[in-house]
């Protein structure tokens, strides 16, 4: 199963998104959406769903949750805007990871993509997909998932969007 995953869109719907989402199942965006028009683009690639960022402020922002479990094939995925690190969870984050217990757990905020492997947990920060800030780089990131194996790979936004921004990740739970 292959899934795309979004964050700090910011209102913002690269053109470049369905082509490096095609062939995905779902989409999981991690918040500051900042619009129903960016989910609606998502949801014509494939089924998304969204959790509420910090700047999700408006009438559609309150329609998202602020946590968002599924399961994705055999694995367990939480969905989050705000986490913290994964060496050092916001109080919440902890809370929802620990009722949950997932495998995965996806997050944005920071702007800053990000794969670690922290006490059996694949955590994923896809980036920011939105408008550029500082000297971050715009990026989303492609989750094949088979059986009890992940593998995550973090693609370039400002080059030709097929670059790799760190090795790939393959985990197996």
């Amino acid at each position: 199963m292959r899934i795309g995953l979004v964050s700090d869109t910011h209102g913002r719907f690269d053109p470049r998104l369905p082509e490096l989402l095609a062939g995905c199942e779902r989409i999981l965006h991690a918040g500051d959406v900042m619009g129903a028009a960016v989910i609606e683009k998502l949801a014509a690639i494939a089924p998304t769903a969204a959790v509420r960022g910090n700047n999700d402020r408006d009438a559609f922002g309150a329609t998202l949750p602020e946590v968002l479990v599924e399961s994705v094939g055999e694995l367990s995925v939480l969905v989050i805007h705000e986490l913290g690190k994964p060496e050092k969870l916001l109080p919440a984050a902890r809370q929802a990871i620990e009722q949950a217990a997932p495998q995965l757990v996806i997050y944005g905020h920071s702007h800053k993509p990000a794969i670690e492997v922290r006490d059996g947990r694949l955590y994923v920060n896809p980036g920011s997909c939105g408008p550029r800030r500082f000297s971050l780089p715009r990026s989303i990131a492609i989750l094949d998932l088979r059986r009890n194996r992940a593998r995550v790979e973090l693609l370039d936004l400002e080059g030709s969007g097929r670059q790799s921004l760190l090795e790939p990740a393959e985990v197996a739970f």
